[in-house]
């Protein structure tokens, strides 16, 4: 139901309308001055305000001006029984979306509101649509982490030089190689991804490199690799960690020369791109099993990024559930639903195995199925009590022997400590101060593996 905000100081005239837009089904509130008509517009929880000119407080221009310098979407309609061409110019100027007289014409008036309204789908429509195939989204957070990631984009993306990108799944690598590529001197060119997790190791390097008609029995036509179609503009070498040690070789030879060979073909090809790659891996664990080339590392390492889990970065959780309510909110086509702070304090202190992707998709369910709050209790009900706690009394009563409880603890200790350190073996240990021997007979001791 449309959301429409009646502002005048004239009490008989806004029931009027009151009346008259109830009828035809819209949902109507009031405001008696042009403070409180902008206190209860600036939310933008409003498709069209029918706002008076000469109000107390703050007049309709004021408001208007004020609202539209703020972004806000709502399509304004002035209304004044004094109104003059030139006033009349002067707010479609600021941005009002029509001017009426008054007393106003009632045919005019449903009109202009219901095309008002158009207006307003239309341009949520319209962000919606760009959001989704547009260009990259914000990357959300005031935490020393995320600003250090920002202030690190802002330097490395004009340069040539290869970003590795480290973190756990769902923290955002993905985010950060796009605005690397939105911010450096090939933006207009192509970004390419390539998700090497996804793609069996008997057929990346086709995918990488192409290949030639008759290469192998399913080849019946000649196919350009992931290398080429990024002349120009930057590829994006996602999971690189899961990457075979025979395509690792020719990604090497590639950053090396750049110069690529199809499969089954003879002739070097000329690539120009720069190559971005992250991983869920500690790559140097990765290293000493013998399953990562050193020198492709060092080649891609130039740059290091590593994007922290939500669980380092808890303080940004307000602003990243806010964002993805307002987004959400907007694809349903629904008024915006506000969190309370006890409901983001328990969010705060949930665990996000999932990172920012768990978190999106936890916002899309509590905006689903709550009110128009989204209250503590509800994120209990829908959340918390979907993830499995351990309570201090719980936790003490699965062990009768001391031994068995302290190894409980000791594993917990160590396993929250590498996903804090993204599984970097060798840097947990050194900071827990636990020889590197020793730290690798616990893991195996307890069993630890990364997901």
């Amino acid at each position: 139901m449309p959301n429409i905000l009646i502002a005048d100081d004239e009490k008989a005239i806004r029931k009027t309308l009151k009346e008259i837009l109830e009828y035809e089904g819209y949902k109507i509130d009031e405001a008696e001055d042009g403070q409180k008509a902008y206190d209860m517009a600036k939310d933008g929880e409003y498709d069209v305000i029918l706002c008076d000119i000469k109000m107390p407080k703050m007049d309709g221009l004021e408001v208007l001006d004020k609202l539209k310098k703020e972004g806000n979407e709502a399509q304004l309609i002035m209304i004044s029984g004094h109104g003059t061409l030139e006033t009349a110019v002067d707010a479609v100027k600021k941005g009002a979306y029509d001017f009426i007289s008054k007393p106003p014409d009632l045919n005019r008036l449903l009109i202009t509101v219901r095309n008002a309204l158009d207006k307003s789908n239309l341009v949520t429509e319209t962000k919606i649509l760009k959001r989704k195939v547009g260009k990259t989204r914000e990357i959300i957070g005031d935490s020393p982490s995320i600003i250090k990631i920002k202030e690190t984009i802002e330097r490395v993306a004009p340069t040539e030089a290869r970003v590795l990108i480290t973190g756990e799944n769902g923290t955002g690598k993905e985010l950060v190689a796009r605005w690397i590529h939105e911010k450096s001197n090939r933006s207009n060119g192509p970004l390419v991804e390539v998700n090497c997790a996804a793609i069996p190791s008997e057929l990346i390097e086709s995918e990488l490199f192409g290949h030639e008609k008759g290469a192998f029995t399913s080849a019946i036509k000649q196919k350009l690799g992931k290398f080429e179609s990024a002349t120009g503009g930057t590829l994006f070498l996602d999971e690189i960690g899961d990457m075979s040690l025979s395509a690792q070789a020719k990604v090497l030879r590639a950053l090396q020369e750049s110069r690529i060979t199809r499969v089954g073909g003879d002739k070097d090809i000329l690539v120009d791109v720069r190559v971005i790659a992250a991983t869920n891996k500690d790559l140097t664990r990765e290293i000493e099993e013998g399953k990562f080339r050193i020198d492709l590392y060092h080649r891609l390492s130039v740059i290091l990024i590593h994007v922290p889990s939500l669980h380092e970065r808890a303080d940004d959780i307000p602003q990243l559930a806010d964002k993805f309510v307002r987004e959400i909110c907007e694809d349903y086509g629904i008024p915006k639903k506000v969190i309370t702070p006890k409901a983001l304090d328990e969010l705060k202190t949930m665990r996000w195995d999932g990172n920012i992707r768990e978190l999106r998709n936890v916002m899309e369910r509590l905006v689903i199925l709550s009110d128009v709050k989204i209250t503590e209790d509800e994120v209990k009900t829908f959340v918390t009590n979907t993830q499995a706690k351990e309570t201090p009394t719980d936790l003490f009563e699965q062990f009768d022997k001391f031994q068995d409880f302290k190894e409980h603890i000791e594993k917990l200790f160590i396993e929250h400590k590498l996903r804090k350190f993204n599984w970097n073996v060798s840097k947990t240990a050194e900071l827990l101060d636990i020889q590197r021997s020793h730290f690798y007979n616990k893991i195996e001791k307890f069993d630890l593996r990364r997901n």
